[in-house]
């Protein structure tokens, strides 16, 4: 009997515990399925989003048109560890109505990053800030085929829900701004709006400030050019990359303002003379045609390096002064008469004939100049 008494506890107790080992297998495969259900909803929560674009690999294309906006979201937003996005523009399409900016993540794909509230965006056609708001302000320069258009956030300025967005062309920050940093983050987002707009995307995209500083340090002046054909700007350098295959493949920069007694020289330096040295330096009217080195057509006057001549208004040069190579720095400017006045100085390069004094176009060296009456002046520069 006692045997048989001690026995019944231990069978009581295996009867008993069989049951919770059943619970705590159903409750680790609901503990499994919960998890797989998590990551399944992660997936969808966190994929990429975008409307009227075509995706291919990290190129995006405008697919609307025109009257419509495209619109890309990232699929994660900017973090500490992934603080900044750049986008190359490839082609600006009909007018360049390319947006790159952080928006909420269920941000709304028919309107442009920048337009609807919780969102900011650097524009590229007009260089303005779009901060919620359909109507931009000033900020930056345009940005044109070849520019690098960068946007991040600087992580260690994050405090009571704002944080410092910043814009960067070319690796150079442009500005930044306070912004309010929503809960679920701020997603990187790209706008298009007319034919033809494409980009390439990096959202691996690194910034050194450090660098960009450096950079910083130099005045580019790159919002003092009006006119920018096949060239590219970087800091002070102007680079040619057109495909120089033919005498009508010409780079040309131009400047915003034309020369005045407050401002009458400039000089550049040939860092690269590439093959052949075409480098031609000298003044030209605003209208100057864009497939034209400077000198050769009407209205216009120019030292060229490579074989040393002087143009001025004609496809045939006159010999002047050396040539130029690497390493040469030449120089341009206007010799004023003291009593000089011109009305509405800086805001008009055209001459008018009552006008009447001579005009020295000085070079490099300082003593090679050409001077010319201002009425044959006129003639080849035209009203």
């Amino acid at each position: 009997m006692v045997g048989f008494v001690t026995l019944v506890p231990a069978l009581c107790r295996s009867f008993t515990r069989s049951p919770l080992k059943m619970d705590d297998i159903n409750l680790h495969y609901r503990f499994l399925n919960w998890r797989r259900r998590i990551r399944d909803v992660r997936a969808v929560h966190f994929q990429e989003r975008y409307k009227r674009m075509l995706k291919n690999g990290d190129t995006l294309s405008y697919q609307g048109n025109s009257d419509e906006v495209g619109c890309y979201v990232a699929p994660r937003p900017l973090s500490k560890g992934n603080c900044y996005f750049e986008v190359t523009i490839m082609d600006t399409g009909v007018r360049g109505t390319i947006a790159v900016g952080l928006v909420p993540q269920f941000y709304k794909l028919d309107h442009q990053p920048g337009w609807l509230p919780q969102s900011v965006a650097y524009h590229a056609d007009d260089g303005k800030l779009y901060d919620g708001n359909p109507v931009g302000q000033q900020f930056g320069p345009k940005c044109n085929r070849g520019d690098r258009i960068g946007c991040g956030i600087y992580c260690d300025t994050i405090e009571a829900g704002l944080t410092t967005v910043f814009f960067t062309k070319n690796g150079k920050e442009v500005g930044s701004l306070v912004f309010p940093a929503a809960a679920e983050g701020l997603f990187p987002a790209i706008g298009m709006h007319s034919l033809g707009e494409e980009v390439r995307l990096d959202l691996q995209a690194e910034w050194d400030m450090e660098e960009a500083d450096s950079i910083m340090m130099v005045d580019s002046h790159e919002d003092d050019w009006g006119r920018l054909y096949d060239i590219r700007v970087t800091g002070t350098l102007l680079e040619y990359v057109g495909k120089g295959k033919s005498i009508l493949d010409v780079g040309l920069a131009q400047a915003r303002q034309p020369l005045s007694t407050r401002c009458h020289y400039f000089e550049v330096e040939i860092v690269d003379a590439g093959e052949k040295c075409y480098i031609a330096l000298g003044l030209a009217r605003r209208d100057y045609p864009k497939n034209r080195h400077p000198g050769w057509s009407q209205g216009s006057v120019a030292y060229h390096a490579d074989d040393g001549k002087i143009f001025h208004g004609s496809g045939v040069g006159e010999p002047f002064g050396p040539r130029c190579i690497e390493g040469d720095i030449m120089g341009c400017g206007i010799m004023f008469p003291r009593d000089y006045i011109l009305d509405g100085e800086g805001k008009d390069n055209k001459m008018g004939p009552h006008f009447q004094f001579n005009v020295s176009l000085l070079f490099p060296n300082g003593n090679l100049f050409i001077v010319a009456d201002v009425k044959d002046m006129l003639r080849n520069f035209g009203d």
